[in-house]
């Protein structure tokens, strides 16, 4: 009989812990720096925000992100920021230098979730003057893009002043930032390059140029992360070996086709919106909330 009970009871707790979750807001998949599930910001707002934090990104390399949802109920807006920010991941790996504005409009509330590395910069006594002294200012009015853009400006001058790691030379590429060590993968196209020599006395010289393509392509996807940069690494460096092969039959690497002396260039590529991810960033519950 208490084998029943205990049954029961373990039915029952499993039951309201599945209702609890199923009752949950979803967190939204991160696709922008600025996700309004509200419709309360306009495409040109939202395209001005996005636009400012993204150059902020690219200049400093903290990124900070916004979020406007209905509600966060049956959670505070606390539990659901922490649990937002475990998902979303919003600045570096190690560095953890994200932020994220979350704005529950029909709950009247906001919070300021900051990362791990940037709590010395934004003190939870400084977070809190920035959502009550100058983003609740405006939300009182229904001023939010007025509040958000205020908001996002402060906390951008306190980022600037924390000394954080500079942003590594890379591509954007729908929005997203991708680190690229391009002096790494010149001397490794030369190193590769070079070794095509060796190849070509095991393999022939299509074969050693095809093997060569490849590691080239390899080494690109794991520096950049970019398929499109991978194969197209991977076409270069095949043709620059097969090139080398037949031009230098006699004498191994042509002193004609060496690489110039410019390399890849480490300014990267302007890309616009339509997609964003976090860089791995962690947070602990530092930032303050408020109301309007």
């Amino acid at each position: 009989m208490s084998g029943r009970w205990l049954a029961s009871i373990a039915a029952g707790a499993a039951l309201l812990f599945a209702l609890s979750a199923a009752a949950e807001v979803a967190v939204p998949p991160l696709q922008a720096r600025v996700t309004d599930l509200t419709g309360t910001l306009s495409a040109s707002q939202i395209q001005s925000l996005d636009s400012r934090l993204r150059d902020f990104e690219r200049s400093k390399g903290s990124q900070i992100a916004v979020l406007v949802l209905p509600s966060t109920q049956p959670e505070t807006i606390e539990q659901y920021s922490i649990r937002l920010a475990d998902a979303w991941k919003i600045g570096r790996a190690r560095v953890d230098d994200g932020v994220i504005l979350v704005v529950a409009k029909n709950d009247r509330k906001l919070r300021v979730e900051v990362g791990r590395g940037l709590e010395g910069a934004i003190p939870d006594a400084v977070a809190k003057r920035v959502v009550s002294d100058l983003v609740a200012p405006y939300f009182r009015t229904s001023d939010f893009y007025g509040g958000i853009a205020a908001g996002t400006e402060a906390l951008m001058k306190l980022i600037e002043g924390e000394g954080l790691p500079a942003p590594k030379s890379g591509v954007v590429i729908k929005g997203v930032h991708h680190a690229v060590d391009f002096q790494a993968i010149f001397l490794l196209f030369v190193a590769l390059v070079l070794a095509d020599v060796i190849l070509r006395r095991f393999f022939g010289h299509v074969a050693a140029a095809g093997i060569s393509g490849a590691i080239v392509g390899a080494i690109v996807w794991l520096a950049a992360g970019v398929l499109a940069f991978a194969i197209l690494g991977g076409l270069i460096g095949f043709v620059i070996a097969l090139v080398n092969g037949l031009g230098g039959r006699g004498g191994g690497w042509s002193s004609h086709g060496g690489w110039s002396s410019g390399g890849w260039s480490g300014g990267g590529f302007g890309g616009g919106g339509g997609g964003f991810s976090g860089g791995g960033g962690g947070f602990s519950g530092g930032g303050a909330s408020g109301s309007w």
